[in-house]
């Protein structure tokens, strides 16, 4: 039986929630995050954007994941999600699987939902599929895939296998992936979306080299989402995809947050400086949050394959985030390597 439409009310309504909360000071738990360059998770105008889920994140007991508005809806989305690329690629056998099992009850246990995949990664949509159908938990799993073929029939043959697969009726998310041929399925997902076919379109890239065209798409369609890249190293995206995005109302959702590891590898060895500590516990968390410390952004994707990899990138979602003038010092120390 297709899924029903999820609605946005019951997220919605915590705002009001949220303002009763902070009238009567249950916001105190962060009142130690208001340290000099870090910003509260929650600034004063949040609670009309950001909605609370309880977790048992070893980052703060009393804290919440932090949720941002998806502009079309007003739905609220975990800022903190999974990118599938390459770690859910595999086979059928229980070894292989164990430990993606175990990242996917992680993302739900600790406050998230997004699950990002695409057919041209293998086996993950399946595997993603199958996985959270065994834990009960497709319904808590916010499904976004992507088309990647040519062709009005192929795009509508891949997106309809990407349902089967992913266990997902309505799609959440079905993204055009890399641009391909993305007028033609645009057309073909709009048509969809009125029919409650899929419940959010979008477009993605994963090259900088594709912001122009990404740029055009934004401003020329209806889009609901737009993925593409960004870094502490790669920040082209803040000079005009984000604020086109916002402009627009349009959600981003931020692929390649490591550079494929390579942040990792730059500092190796170094210790996470001790003003950075004040926000983080690590350096996944400083190169996460640094991204969600940009207003325009909606969720970050990290992909893994490892259950304590992942509960360190979940806790990125929660606490405090940098200021500006702190984001300014993240990209100072971070060059010097």
């Amino acid at each position: 039986m297709p899924r029903p439409l999820r609605s946005s009310r019951s997220d919605l309504s915590r705002r009001d929630a949220l303002r009763l909360l902070a009238a009567t000071g249950a916001g105190s738990a962060l009142g130690g995050s208001l340290l000099a360059g870090v910003s509260p998770a929650d600034p004063p105008d949040a609670a009309s954007r950001e909605g609370t889920h309880n977790s048992e994140s070893s980052a703060s007991q009393d804290a919440s994941m932090r949720r941002r508005e998806i502009p079309s809806s007003g739905e609220l989305l975990p800022v903190v999600g999974l990118g599938t690329w390459q770690q859910f690629d595999v086979s059928t056998s229980e070894k292989a699987r164990a430990p993606l099992k175990e990242v996917l009850r992680t993302i739900v246990k600790l406050g998230g939902s997004v699950v990002d995949s695409s057919p041209m990664y293998g086996r993950a949509e399946r595997v993603v599929g199958e996985l959270s159908e065994e834990l009960g938990l497709t319904d808590e799993i916010f499904a976004a895939t992507k088309v990647w073929t040519r062709g009005k029939q192929d795009g509508i043959r891949q997106m309809e296998a990407s349902m089967d697969k992913m266990r997902h009726r309505p799609m959440d998310l079905t993204q055009v992936h890399n641009l391909v041929d993305w007028q033609t399925h645009l057309k073909t997902l709009r048509g969809w979306k009125k029919e409650g076919r899929v419940r959010y379109t979008g477009v993605t890239h994963y090259r900088t080299g594709a912001f122009d065209e990404l740029a055009r798409v934004i401003r020329k369609t209806d889009i609901d989402f737009v993925q593409l890249p960004y870094s502490i190293q790669t920040r082209r995206a803040e000079e005009r995809l984000l604020p086109l995005a916002a402009e627009n109302g349009v959600a981003v959702i931020v692929n390649r947050p490591y550079e494929g590891g390579a942040l990792f590898r730059i500092v190796a060895g170094e210790p996470l400086p001790e003003w950075a500590q004040r926000f983080a516990d690590g350096w996944d968390q400083f190169f996460l949050k640094f991204i969600l410390s940009c207003p325009e952004v909606t969720c970050v994707i990290p992909g893994t394959s490892d259950p304590e990899h992942c509960r360190s990138n979940m806790r990125a979602g929660y606490g405090p985030l940098p200021d500006a003038d702190t984001r300014q010092e993240m990209v100072r120390h971070f060059e010097q390597f």
